[in-house]
């Protein structure tokens, strides 16, 4: 378990907010990460590894044409695997994970290619999605590498989002309960 999943299910926890994973090339390893963490099943709804791109469709509303057209690794399945996922399940946040491992190129993507993104509740006066974001990443090394690098990265990207969300006030209450100063 890393640093960065004891500090989501903290900020997760402290917010009294959920998570859904989505995962393609990772195959589980963000959800089995998030839940080494003591405490997870606070915050963890679940997962779907959607590793066929069919199941992406099926599964997870990710648009058929869209697959079609570009592939399973693209910017919007990420995007749309996220908030797939996040529906499906029935969380605050969605995080999603697509991309090339190795050891062949796929989509006519190369290995390394890879593209991470997280759906989060409304907020604000014009309704837009806190947390929708996405990254695209181009990792080097073999597949374990591509692997964890691309769990740490999603890990990272939700992290950003909930530190972005957090009013001053809500930190200062969240310090205050955790002991800090």
């Amino acid at each position: 378990m890393s640093s960065q999943a004891t500090e989501l299910v903290r900020l997760l926890t402290v917010r009294g907010e959920t998570l859904a994973v989505a995962e393609s090339l990772t195959g589980g390893l963000v959800a089995a990460e998030i839940t080494g963490v003591p405490g997870a099943s606070r915050v963890f709804r679940g997962s779907v590894t959607a590793y066929a791109t069919e199941l992406k469709h099926g599964l997870l509303g990710v648009d058929g044409s869209l697959l079609a057209r570009r592939g399973a690794v693209d910017p919007q399945v990420a995007s749309q695997m996220a908030a797939g996922v996040r529906a499906l399940l029935g969380a605050d946040w969605g995080i999603a994970t697509t991309g090339v491992a190795g050891p062949d190129p796929q989509d006519g993507k190369p290995v390394g290619t890879v593209f991470v993104a997280v759906d989060g509740p409304l907020t604000g006066p014009s309704g837009s999605a806190g947390g929708g974001k996405v990254r695209a990443l181009r990792l080097n090394g073999g597949r374990a590498e591509i692997r964890m690098e691309s769990v740490r990265s999603v890990l990272a990207v939700l992290l950003e989002q909930l530190a972005g969300e957090q009013t001053g006030n809500e930190r200062a209450q969240d310090t205050e309960r955790n002991g800090g100063f």
